[in-house]
């Protein structure tokens, strides 16, 4: 049998970060979300139960907004680049949301297009310090080239250089403090959350306009 050398190709970068001082910033934006969910109505896109909020949370959310803006800003400088390897010339247009979600709730799969990198950010991640994964409420990544792949061969798999077989899925476990960012045209959902928590999450999108 010949030999076969495998190379991966084109990976989609997905990034943690961490925030400083999350506990206090936190609490500012947990205070700042309960109010504005009693004063607005919220709107229904992805998610499936719970509320949501419209994408204006840098309006309304105060300081503790503006500083995960500026948090999120800094993390997509970091992590592009122009053509050539120097910071990209590019000026960072973010728009954010806020998301409650309790005891069934959930968002169906979808992306965000228009932006060039997404971020979630975890507020209160309602597990209340419980490790019982039954919980559920896990962010999931879909493989972004389904299901073109698999349109007329959903049981094949490619094997990865380990040899194991390649992830269809990958789910992330959040915790309070948590952001995460990835490219707008990745697929993600988050499973239903069975806890007895509130669950308190922020979605920022990074629209990338010309400086």
């Amino acid at each position: 049998m010949t030999s076969a050398r495998l190379a991966t190709l084109f990976p989609t970068p997905v990034y943690t970060i961490g925030v400083p001082n999350a506990a206090d910033l936190n609490a500012q934006l947990a205070g700042a979300i309960e109010a504005q969910r009693r004063r607005a109505q919220g709107v229904s896109k992805s998610n499936v139960g719970g509320w949501q909020s419209t994408a204006d949370m840098i309006e309304w959310g105060g300081i503790g907004a503006r500083t995960l803006a500026d948090a999120c800003i800094a993390a997509a400088a970091r992590v592009t680049a122009d053509p050539r390897g120097n910071p990209a010339a590019v000026r960072w247009q973010p728009e954010m949301w806020a998301n409650i979600n309790r005891k069934g709730d959930s968002n169906q799969s979808h992306w965000h297009p228009g932006s060039y990198l997404s971020f979630v950010y975890y507020v209160d991640d309602g597990y209340r310090g419980s490790g019982d994964r039954s919980l559920g409420g896990e962010l999931v990544f879909i493989d972004p080239r389904m299901p073109f792949l698999r349109m007329r061969t959903p049981d094949l798999r490619h094997r990865t250089p380990t040899g194991t077989i390649e992830e269809q899925e990958t789910w992330i476990r959040p915790f309070s403090g948590l952001l995460i960012a990835f490219p707008s045209f990745l697929p993600h959902s988050v499973r239903p959350y069975d806890g007895d928590g509130t669950r308190l999450s922020i979605a920022i999108n990074l629209v990338a306009r010309p400086a």
